[in-house]
């Protein structure tokens, strides 16, 4: 009897408790049907530094081998180091064991097809999902297939860092925290190479996160490195989630730095290199990324949220750059992928080229931008997602509204987006004033009606 739930399959990548629901009888059928659905050769594995991370890795490559296709193991690496190794390596498909920012009880699978492009619960992800929880996966048409390994560590390094100009680098103050996650492994290797002085933390790659959970997005988990950067009078403070493929910025008095204000500023570092080009960005953004784009006379896209439909958008657009607020970035001259370190070493950049510190950047966005952050609301169902998105669009008709995802209305003072979550019965609502005072008012009004009983 097939107990593997369906639960574990999301919409981006596979989650969940390990061992009760993904364990490696569910990785090992995983395996085989994602072989299966590419009718993949040969793809590439890796793994992040979970404590279960090992097994299930195992049983994936077993899984994936049985059905038929030569596997390249990579080892323990971030998951951005992995779209590397499918491009560069030319390989059908590639899989990176890890569940990311989640909790250490936590692990999952995040899979790409040929060029790094992502499966999703529209392509790919539901197709696997029936395989394995109906029992349906073909049976192999080949032999079992090779396991071979490959470290491209090297390589990976030297393209991050073609990314800037490495002799305009200024020896910044610099505080690092790794959170016992992949970063422990390539940060050390990109600023050993930079003037900067840093002061590294939890750099020791560690599964069971003896200090914080590697998710930066949650205050607590900043606190070592907020008082460090503000103790040490530090420039800049920078930190990872657990797979790397996202970083995460700290100003020199402590303060976080909302990821759509790292957006506008890594489109401006880009539009002046590069005039005229395209930058995507999401529907939860600050109206500072499309400004700041209008300022360096390129030309912002807003997008649906979802890091495969900002890469789809990016191949048709050739766009140069797309940010999110979650911390994702992405770079046309890196796949069109998702990358974490590449957005730390352009941030150096631009405050090294400008003479400028990041707080000092961030100073005329600060005056003019309110932000509420995303506010979760639990919900019953997805009729209750669809009434209060009908009552927004009702209040807020004089808006100039759209719904590209979820529903969003435009004032000339502020605006808001708000859009149910693709894993959890939440709506998420995100807001924006030009004043401290008018942010919290409307941001309780719209509340008010999310919240409506």
């Amino acid at each position: 009897m097939n107990t593997i739930p369906a639960s574990i399959f999301k919409a981006y990548d596979v989650r969940a408790l390990y061992p009760s629901e993904l364990n490696e009888d569910a990785a090992f059928k995983i395996g085989r049907a994602y072989v299966a659905y590419l009718g993949a050769t040969r793809i590439a594995v890796s793994r992040d530094m979970r404590t279960s991370s090992p097994s299930l890795a195992a049983a994936f490559i077993d899984g994936a081998t049985t059905q038929g296709a030569d596997v390249v193991d990579f080892g323990m690496m971030g998951t951005d180091m992995l779209y590397f190794a499918v491009v560069r390596g030319n390989f059908e498909g590639g899989a990176q064991i890890t569940a990311s920012h989640n909790p250490k009880q936590y692990n999952g699978v995040k899979m790409v097809r040929r060029e790094a492009f992502p499966l999703s619960g529209d392509q790919g992800i539901g197709e696997i999902r029936e395989m394995v929880t109906t029992d349906t996966i073909p049976a192999p048409t080949r032999a079992k297939g090779k396991v071979t390994t490959e470290n491209i560590i090297d390589a990976y390094v030297d393209t991050v860092m073609s990314f800037i100009d490495i002799t305009a680098i200024k020896p910044f103050n610099v505080v690092l925290d790794a959170g016992c996650g992949m970063a422990g492994l390539v940060a050390p290797r990109l600023f050993d190479r930079l003037p900067c002085k840093t002061t590294k933390l939890c750099f020791d790659i560690d599964g069971t996160f003896p200090t914080h959970e590697a998710n930066p997005l949650i205050e607590e988990n900043r606190a070592d490195i907020t008082a460090r950067v503000i103790a040490d009078k530090a420039d800049i403070g920078i930190a990872w989630d657990g797979d790397a493929d996202r970083c995460f910025f700290i100003d020199g008095s402590g303060e976080f730095i909302a990821g759509d204000f790292v957006t506008a500023l890594l489109a401006e570092a880009f539009l002046l290199k590069f005039p005229g080009e395209k930058i995507i960005y999401d529907v939860r953004a600050s109206f500072a990324v499309k400004e700041i784009v209008a300022k360096y006379h390129g030309t912002a896209l807003m997008n649906k949220v979802g890091h495969a439909f900002i890469k789809r958008r990016m191949r048709e657009e050739n766009a140069i750059f797309g940010g999110e607020v979650t911390g994702h970035y992405y770079f046309r001259d890196y796949y069109y992928a998702d990358n974490g370190f590449i957005p730390a070493l352009l941030i150096l950049e631009l405050m090294s080229k400008k003479g400028m510190t990041l707080r000092d950047l961030l100073k005329p966005l600060r005056e003019k931008y309110f932000i509420s952050g995303e506010i979760n609301t639990k919900v019953a169902g997805m009729d209750v997602v669809t009434a209060r998105l009908a009552d927004l669009a009702k209040k807020y008709a004089d808006a100039h509204t759209y719904e590209v995802d979820g529903f969003s209305a435009e004032y000339k003072d502020w605006h808001f987006n708000v859009r149910a979550s693709n894993t959890e019965p939440l709506l998420r609502l995100n807001l924006e004033a030009t004043t401290e005072r008018m942010m919290e008012e409307k941001r309780d009004e719209v509340l008010s009606v999310i919240r409506r009983t």
